[in-house]
């Protein structure tokens, strides 16, 4: 295209789709506007991804398939994102389609919120409960598993005075808070435990049945399912069954589980989970779900007493006020596309591309890692620290240098039982010399101390 001849929404769509084909990275910016342009953009990505048959494994190492991936993010230069974890980014046929649904909502204003938004989220509610494996009944839309897993605990109703509620070191600090809370708002106490630090599936077991033995009067257990400080995996469906057998309810925090790791929500094995779907499913932000399990409903309280609807609906769980309409417009599509991908070969790249670097610099003195590499226990999250850096601004130092001395872009991790960390979370935009480049960087960094 000359540099004088405007970008049309048409010219910008053909361009994307000569750079997927090629491997190309494309970081125009994407003034899509209309229905054909919106619809064009969707129906152009998965056919130009093009996936090669081969397991999993095998494909995660085709430079030319993700690349054509990756060519469907537009990515800003002058640094490498290597903390995708906060929320994922919008592949562009999702971001088209976000915009396209931003200008309809914006356009047809109450009329679409009045009588036509109701029909069009039950869609996209469906389409998400086939997608975890569940009942839509058995499910309410959020703005996220924060939102989620705080209407779970705090309207959690089979705690009374005396009773422990339970979690680790690990747990995410707001779902911490949320558990603390309850020594007030239902006179129970707070049990915690560490996580081992190596973890390994036996002495993770081993922790949470201890930790329950020592506290018979559990009744609520929070449990992480992958977590977000150190990328660790525990085995959820066991220490459920444990907690169960012990008169103990389990809340799944599974926040970074769908869409990094592949599974259904049989498979975690709770009544009550909170999850996101603007992190690893490349939805917009604000879209997340709440789960509980069919025949649990009476043990959540009502939203504020909320008299909207059916006591027997989940509906009145949550009460968000006024939705941002076009986000959860949006997550069909970004579920379409993580379909595209392939979930079981977007979590085989995700993995590839930790392991890429973690067995670059394992065993490099002065640095821990602090995950296994038991393919159990792990997805694309992993951190580390460097010896003697525990503090809160230790870490903050650790990750500024990445950022201005080698443009790679991390972030600190706080609460753990053995000191801070920095965390790395790659994404399917990311390249193998992306990791390379950081491996080596944590050498120099190591050997500095």
């Amino acid at each position: 295209m000359a540099a004088d001849q405007p970008l049309t929404r048409r010219s910008f769509i053909s361009t994307a789709a000569r750079a997927a084909g090629a491997g190309v990275a494309v970081t125009s910016a994407w003034p899509l506007r209309t229905l054909a342009d919106a619809e064009q953009a969707i129906a152009q990505a998965p056919l130009a991804l093009n996936r090669p048959a081969g397991s999993p494994e095998s494909v995660a190492r085709d430079e030319s398939y993700w690349g054509r991936v990756a060519a469907q993010y537009a990515v800003a230069p002058g640094f490498t994102n290597l903390e995708a974890g906060f929320f994922g980014m919008m592949a562009a046929p999702v971001l088209a389609a976000h915009h396209q649904h931003v200008d309809r909502v914006n356009r047809e204003s109450s009329y679409f919120a009045r009588r036509e938004y109701s029909a069009a989220l039950q869609a996209t509610r469906a389409r998400v409960a086939a997608f975890l494996g569940v009942g839509a009944d058995e499910i309410a839309l959020t703005r996220g598993a924060t939102e989620a897993l705080q209407c779970l605990i705090g309207q959690y109703n089979r705690i009374g005075p005396g009773d422990t509620v339970m979690y680790a070191d690990l747990d995410y600090n707001a779902m911490q808070f949320a558990m603390n809370w309850l020594t007030t708002r239902r006179g129970a106490s707070v049990a915690r435990l560490a996580i081992p630090e190596p973890a390994t599936r036996a002495n993770v077991l081993a922790a949470y049945e201890a930790a329950l033995a020592a506290h018979p009067r559990t009744k609520l257990l929070l449990l992480t399912h992958l977590n977000n400080k150190t990328g660790l995996i525990i085995p959820v469906k066991e220490i459920t069954a444990m907690a169960r057998a012990r008169g103990a309810d389990v809340i799944v925090d599974a926040a970074h589980s769908f869409g990094q790791v592949d599974l259904k929500m049989a498979d975690l094995g709770a009544d009550f989970v909170g999850c996101n779907l603007h992190k690893w499913i490349g939805a917009p932000v604000g879209a997340g779900v709440m789960y509980i399990r069919k025949g649990r409903l009476a043990d959540v309280d009502r939203m504020m007493a909320d008299e909207t609807g059916s006591e027997t609906s989940i509906d009145n769980r949550v009460h968000s006020g006024t939705a941002n309409f076009a986000t959860f417009l949006t997550v069909p599509h970004a579920l379409d596309f993580h379909d595209a991908v392939g979930g079981a070969f977007k979590a085989a790249r995700l993995r590839y591309l930790r392991d890429r670097w973690v067995s670059a610099v394992r065993g490099t003195q002065g640095l821990d890692i602090l995950t296994p590499d038991d393919r159990e226990m792990v997805a694309g999250i992993t951190s580390f620290r460097i010896h003697g850096r525990t503090g809160r601004a230790d870490n903050q130092a650790v990750a500024e240098a990445l950022l201005t001395q080698h443009k790679l872009f991390t972030f600190w991790r706080t609460g753990l039982a053995k000191g801070d960390c920095v965390r790395v979370t790659p994404a399917l935009y990311n390249t193998p010399a992306d990791l390379d480049r950081l491996s080596t960087a944590l050498k120099a960094i190591a050997v500095r101390g």
